[in-house]
């Protein structure tokens, strides 16, 4: 019997053993899933805790309800990959995995440690986080009493998961601000290593102008070097200082440690692959996907789930000794919340950048590509209701994999 051996039961690796149980002989296969954690994030909740409109029942359930009939789960620490051996080394009674196949799917993670000064003292008081379960809520206690200030909210090194949240948040913040009557009080400023409000062009310059209107600041190119806690202060390495009354950041993003230490990672810990199958640049039978995979596109759920499926047509015939023919094009999309009840949806994929358009129905939508709309809010909303019911069930999604140029407006 044959072995799958899967890292990780996030959304991509949850995905994963859902889609191969169904196509995969029992007979002759068998599925592994390996996480240390008992409970499932929904992590693009974390954004709306901090202002009150999700809580603890929106963003949790157990991961154990998401793995399929048939799939064994075992809940331990990763210690080590051994590739030439295919192994995997876990902390539970210090037992070896073996496999044929492996496939790492443990996503990456904040890492405040990495940042000099960021943890020290003021963590959790006048310095926060929100891609965190932990830092979400304790954000969220504080923004309710929080009398206004100076808001900065920096990003401290590419890449990080989820690239549109942190312009999210401060447009939730402007809308939770005026609601509060406290948004004349509160001065609200981006701080990023980006040119400007996003990576693509287009989408940039819709994003800035609406930052514009909502009165909020952007320092751009701003690479953080530390922060001094007691001085309010986020200094850059070249020494350019921003002062701020509360500080919310996205630390720097990390892949697991395993990963650096089994010598299958980048400087930070993300799995160099093959951009369009996901395949180990150096081992044959060892695949990264979601955001431990080291790919020059966004690390975003709706990556993981287009990646998944089509990993899943490739790997049927890569296991039959064929070529795998679907190449993957890095296809992300995205509901961007912009306040007071609207949303921007952006589409795109390594070569082409957000457009204007209709999606998914070609000039029908219902949604509408780079333009706010109610519509667009409520599909981030009913979104969440898809990821536990459908996506992390390995079902069938009313889109494709690869992007689709019907609707868009060049």
């Amino acid at each position: 019997m044959k072995k799958i051996l899967i890292l990780g039961a996030g959304t991509a690796g949850t995905m994963l053993a859902n889609k191969l149980t169904h196509i995969l002989s029992r007979d002759e296969w068998k599925i592994t899933i390996v996480d240390q954690d008992e409970t499932h994030y929904y992590q693009p909740g974390f954004l709306f805790m901090p202002f009150g409109i999700y809580g603890e029942n929106d963003v949790i359930k157990p991961k154990r309800d998401f793995i399929p009939p048939g799939v064994e789960m075992i809940q331990s620490e990763i210690e080590l990959v051994e590739p030439e051996q295919n192994r995997v080394k876990i902390a539970k009674d210090n037992r070896y995995l073996n496999y044929d196949f492996l496939i790492i799917a443990t996503g990456t993670a904040p890492r405040p440690e990495e940042t000099p000064g960021l943890t020290e003292g003021e963590w959790r008081k006048s310095i926060h986080d929100f891609y965190t379960y932990e830092g979400a809520v304790a954000l969220s206690k504080h923004l309710r009493t929080w009398k206004g200030g100076k808001l900065v909210l920096n990003i401290m090194e590419l890449p990080f998961k989820c690239p549109v949240a942190p312009l999210e948040f401060l447009f939730l913040a402007d809308w939770y601000f005026h609601e509060r009557g406290l948004r004349d009080k509160v001065d609200l400023t981006l701080v990023t290593p980006l040119p400007g409000a996003f990576t693509k062009p287009r989408a940039a310059s819709l994003l800035g102008n609406i930052m514009e209107e909502k009165n909020i600041n952007i320092v751009p190119e701003f690479y953080a070097e530390r922060v001094e806690p007691e001085e309010k202060l986020l200094i850059s390495y070249e020494e350019e200082e921003v002062p701020y009354d509360l500080l919310v950041t996205i630390p720097v993003n990390m892949g697991a440690d395993f990963i650096g230490r089994s010598g299958l990672g980048d400087e930070l810990n993300h799995v160099p692959v093959d951009k369009h199958t996901f395949l180990s640049k150096k081992f044959d039978n060892i695949f990264a996907l979601g955001d431990a995979a080291a790919l020059p596109t966004s690390k975003a759920g709706a990556v993981a789930h287009f990646a998944a499926e089509v990993f899943v047509e490739n790997f049927l015939l890569y296991i039959d000794g064929q070529e795998m023919m679907t190449k993957f094009d890095g296809h992300a999309n995205c509901f961007i919340e912009s306040g007071f009840g609207k949303g921007i949806l952006i589409d795109f994929n390594y070569h082409v950048e957000p457009l204007p358009g209709k999606y998914p129905l070609p000039g029908i939508g219902p949604f509408s590509l780079l333009q706010e709309s109610e519509v667009n809010h409520w599909g981030k909303v009913m979104f969440r209701w898809m990821y536990w019911n459908i996506l992390l069930k390995g079902k069938e999604m009313p889109v494709t994999a690869q992007m689709s140029m019907a609707g868009k407006w060049r």
